[in-house]
C-alpha cells in the first residue's frame, strides 16, 4: 500500500499533499454514500414490501446509517491521506465531534421508533379512545423530555472536547456557589415546564384531543411539546401554552374521563308557556337528530323572572363538538315550534289601564297582570 501511495504521490507530485489527501477524504464520503443508496434499495425491495417494521427501521435510519458509513469510510481513508499533523488534529477532531452526533441521532432515532411502533395498537379516530389518548399522551411527553435530554447531553459532550470549554468546566465546577444560583435561575422556565411535562405525562390532567376551555377559549389539545402545549381552537386557530400553566392554574377539561357530554339550551318564555308541550317537542326533536347519544334529555324550569320564564334543555351527545352543533339544532328547533305552534308563550310587556275619573292610570306590572284595588279587570294586550 504505501509503494502504491509512494507512485501515486510520484506521478503527481506538483498537486499539493492536502488536496489530495481531502480528494481521497471526499471520494470515501462519495462511495460510502453510493453504497448506502444501494443498500438500503435492496434491503427494501428484499424485506420492506412484506415486513412494516423492516420498512419503519429504514425510514427512520435513514439518515444516521448514511452518517455512519461516511465516518466509517473517513476513517478508513484518514491514516492513508498524505496530510500535514495541523489538519491531521483538526480532522481528527471533526471526527470525535461527529461520531458524539451519531450516537445522539441514533439514540434519538432508536426512541423515535420504539415510540412509533409501541403507539400502533392504539387509534384516535374512534368515538372511545380514552386509552389510546391517554398512551399516546404519556409516549409523546416523555419521548420530548428523553430526546431533550439527549440532546444537551450530547452537546456537552462534544463542547468538552474542547479544552477552553473544558477548563471553563472545572473553573465553573470549582466556584459553583454564585454560578449555580445564576443558570439556576436563567434555566427556571426551561426546567420547570420539563418538570411539568413529567407531571402532565403522570398525572395527566390533559391528554391528546382533550376539549378544553383555557383563557375563554375553547379548543383541542393538538399537540404536547418538551415546553409548551398547543390549542387547537374552534376557529383554526392556534393556542400555545408552556406546559407550567396546566400544573399552576385552573381551566376546564370537557373529555376527561368520557367523551360523552351533555349541553344545555337556555329559552325565556312567557308565563303562559305551556311547559309539558314544550317539554315533549324537546323530547321528539331529541330522537329525530342524528346527534343525540340517546342518554339524557329533559326540560325545566330553572328560574323566573319579572317579565319571563327561564327554561332550561339538557340534551347529551358523543363528543363536545356533536354537542356544540345538537345544542345549536335543538334550540332553533324550539325556537320554532314556539313561534308557530305556541305564539302565547312569547315574551310580552303587559300593562293595565284603569279609568279614574276623566284620565286614565297606567301601571305597568313587569309581565304579571293584577287588579287595581276599586278598578274595573285587567286586561292584557301586547
Amino acid at each position: 500500500m504505501d509503494a502504491i501511495l509512494a507512485e501515486i504521490e510520484l506521478a503527481i507530485g506538483w498537486i499539493p499533499s492536502w488536496i489530495i489527501g481531502l480528494a481521497l477524504i471526499c471520494g470515501a464520503i462519495a462511495s460510502a454514500l453510493l453504497v448506502h443508496c444501494f443498500a438500503s434499495r435492496l434491503i427494501r425491495r428484499l424485506l420492506g414490501r412484506r415486513n412494516p417494521v423492516v420498512r419503519l427501521f429504514l425510514d427512520r435510519t435513514a439518515g444516521p446509517t448514511r452518517l455512519a458509513l461516511c465516518l466509517a469510510a473517513v476513517a478508513f481513508v484518514l491514516p492513508l491521506a498524505p496530510l500535514n499533523d495541523t489538519l491531521r488534529t483538526q480532522l481528527s477532531h471533526f471526527f470525535a465531534i461527529a461520531v458524539i452526533a451519531l450516537i445522539g441521532w441514533l439514540s434519538i432515532r432508536a426512541v423515535d421508533m420504539m415510540a412509533t411502533r409501541y403507539l400502533q395498537q392504539f387509534r384516535l379516530d374512534v368515538d372511545e379512545n380514552f386509552l389510546a389518548r391517554k398512551h399516546v399522551t404519556q409516549v409523546r411527553v416523555f419521548k420530548r423530555v428523553i430526546d431533550t435530554l439527549i440532546i444537551m447531553i450530547a452537546v456537552s459532550t462534544a463542547l468538552m472536547t474542547f479544552d477552553s470549554v473544558r477548563q471553563y468546566g472545572v473553573s465553573l465546577f470549582a466556584s459553583a456557589g454564585a454560578a449555580g444560583v445564576i443558570v439556576g435561575l436563567a434555566a427556571r422556565p426551561l426546567l420547570s415546564n420539563l418538570i411539568a411535562g413529567v407531571q402532565i405525562a403522570i398525572t395527566q390532567p390533559i391528554r391528546i384531543e382533550d376539549a378544553v376551555i383555557i383563557e375563554n377559549e375553547w379548543g383541542w389539545v393538538e399537540d404536547i411539546a418538551s415546553t409548551y402545549v398547543v390549542i387547537r381552537l374552534w376557529d383554526w386557530r392556534r393556542m400555545v401554552v408552556p406546559l407550567s400553566y396546566f400544573i399552576e392554574r385552573p381551566f376546564q377539561n370537557w373529555t376527561r374521563d368520557a367523551q360523552s357530554l351533555i349541553g344545555a339550551i337556555m329559552l325565556h318564555v312567557d308565563y303562559a308557556a305551556d311547559v309539558p308541550r314544550i317539554r315533549r317537542e324537546l323530547e321528539r326533536a331529541a330522537r329525530d337528530s342524528k346527534l343525540w347519544d340517546g342518554a339524557v334529555v329533559n326540560l325545566q324550569v330553572v328560574e323566573t323572572h319579572p317579565r319571563t320564564i327561564e327554561l332550561r334543555a339538557l340534551v347529551s351527545a358523543r363528543n363536545a363538538p356533536q354537542a356544540w352543533d345538537l345544542r345549536c339544532e335543538i334550540r332553533e328547533k324550539l325556537l320554532a315550534f314556539i313561534r308557530d305552534e305556541m305564539p302565547e308563550a312569547l315574551p310580552r310587556d303587559r300593562m293595565l289601564m284603569s279609568p279614574a275619573g276623566d284620565e286614565l292610570e297606567e301601571e305597568t306590572l313587569g309581565g304579571r297582570p293584577r287588579e287595581l284595588a276599586g278598578t274595573g279587570p285587567a286586561r292584557a294586550h301586547n
